[in-house]
């Protein structure tokens, strides 16, 4: 017989203090940490306990007795149930005041090395739809709320387009309008949902792995190039037909009309065949690539290639903000040998080509390293090199010898940071100067005590990509120490 569920206590006027990880705020009880959702430092509320440990809780607030002065209110309506924009009931001032804290935290009690000052955060000029890529969910059996859930109605009307709820990957929620993407993304959504609503399309069931209607893709870009990817389940072309007919007579301005058949388990489509209904392939976005150093001229935007597959930066304009710093960062003159590690579709690579003598570019993904080679060839770049293969196993002594020793190293690797392998063959090469850019600066603190033995960091700028979440990237410049 299964023991009975201990019910956990309700703690009664409890102050937040403070902003926590994954978007939560904390508070503290005697000798406990807790972490809440959805309230900012400052309330005052009751906590039900969902979950307790030793040495810290998670829970929920139930009852407000006092919301705090730096509380701002949520623009959207679906907050508090979505699980993007957790921040956004704190002023954006707020925000990046916590992140650049966050930043300072991990650096000094993770990475205890000498630190320079800090520069302040680079804030995002958009606070508001700054993403150029999002992904909606069909599904045939909506998220309800709770209120829905005691209200005792029957609702016929189950089918949904928007996304899923956190940690539950069965569960989807109707978006009425999302905040992070321009126009036309949401009117293309809904009309999608209309039509297929109106003439009787399958949405997709999540568990049974069944229905004709299973995910769409909206990119945008800064140039006014519109793609969107429907991706179905089901071989049905008279209702594929009908539908991307339809999308390419409602919106014309839509570039790149695509479609893809997807029957596998997962929704990825990096190994599915994608066809092209109306338009091209891809669609293009630009970014300046200015000079910086003496003698340079004749400096054109660059242009990037972005088809169906390409990973590229979700708020455009603020990764040119990043790879400015990241450029600045690395002092070229003209004269150096970059190794660009993590190199992706090699966006930093041809950004910063046009300012030293040979850039290197190495990742993981080889479709990645195919849009770097093109990316380069469309710009008329011609002093890139692009290698695919894992950065641990590739990048080694013998690679360094036949390719040359790097004067500058810049790396921007996943989450989890880079290997053990990859951070001494970076202290075997010795450059000059490293440029770590980082999306955890938790990993990034880690791997910086690493590389205390033989490098000093010398320069530290936080930059916000993601306003109302509780990400934050941050640029690093290490020299060897002499």
């Amino acid at each position: 017989m299964r023991a009975k569920k201990k019910t956990l206590p309700i703690l009664e006027n409890i102050t937040i203090t403070g902003v926590a990880a994954e978007g939560k705020a904390l508070a503290k009880y005697n000798d406990w940490v807790i972490f809440v959702p959805f309230v900012v430092p400052g309330d005052v509320v009751d906590i039900q306990l969902t979950r307790r440990k030793n040495s810290y809780a998670e829970g929920r607030a139930v009852h407000f007795h006092q919301y705090s002065g730096q509380r701002a209110e949520a623009f959207c309506e679906h907050y508090g149930v979505c699980g993007g924009c957790k921040w956004q009931i704190l002023p954006y001032s707020e925000q990046i005041r916590y992140k650049q804290q966050q930043v300072t935290d991990n650096l000094t009690r993770i990475g205890k090395i000498e630190l320079p000052e800090i520069s302040p955060i680079l804030g995002s000029q958009k606070t508001k739809f700054y993403r150029n890529k999002l992904e909606f969910t069909f599904s045939d059996w909506r998220w309800m709320t709770m209120e829905e859930l005691q209200s005792g109605e029957t609702f016929d009307d189950m089918n949904v387009l928007g996304f899923h709820i956190p940690n539950m990957f069965d569960k989807v929620m109707d978006i009425k309008k999302c905040w992070l993407q321009a126009d036309p993304s949401n009117a293309i959504r809904l009309e999608i949902k209309d039509f297929c609503t109106k003439n009787g399309y399958a949405f997709f069931n999540l568990k049974k792995q069944t229905g004709l209607m299973r995910n769409i893709i909206v990119r945008t870009s800064t140039t006014g190039e519109i793609m969107l990817i429907v991706v179905f389940f089901e071989h049905d072309t008279e209702k594929i037909n009908a539908l991307m007919q339809h999308l390419a007579d409602k919106f014309p301005e839509i570039t790149s009309l695509l479609y893809s058949v997807n029957q596998k388990a997962n929704d990825t489509i990096t190994d599915q065949e994608i066809v092209v209904f109306k338009g091209n392939d891809h669609i293009f976005e630009t970014m300046d690539a200015g000079a910086t150093h003496a003698g340079a001229q004749n400096f054109v935007p660059l242009r990037f290639k972005i088809g169906p597959k390409s990973f590229y930066q979700t708020n455009s304009e603020q990764a040119y903000e990043l790879y400015k710093t990241a450029r600045e960062f690395a002092g070229l003159t003209g004269e150096e040998l970059v190794y660009d590690l993590y190199t992706g579709t090699g966006t930093i690579a041809n950004f910063i080509a046009q300012q030293c003598k040979q850039v290197i570019g190495i990742e993981y993904v080889p479709e990645a390293i195919e849009d770097a080679k093109v990316n380069a060839e469309i710009n008329g770049i011609t002093n890139t090199l692009f290698f695919a293969g894992d950065m641990k196993d590739l990048l080694n002594a013998e690679f360094i010898a036949e390719y040359g020793r790097p004067d500058v190293i810049i790396t921007d690797p996943p989450r989890a940071g880079m290997h053990d392998d990859v951070i001494d063959t970076i202290l075997f090469a010795e450059p000059q100067k490293i440029v770590y850019v980082s999306c955890n600066p938790a990993t990034q603190a880690r791997d910086l005590s690493l590389l205390d033995v033989k490098y000093k960091v010398t320069r530290v700028q936080p930059v916000d990509m993601f306003p109302h979440t509780q990400h934050v990237e941050n640029v690093v410049l290490l020299e060897l120490k002499s």
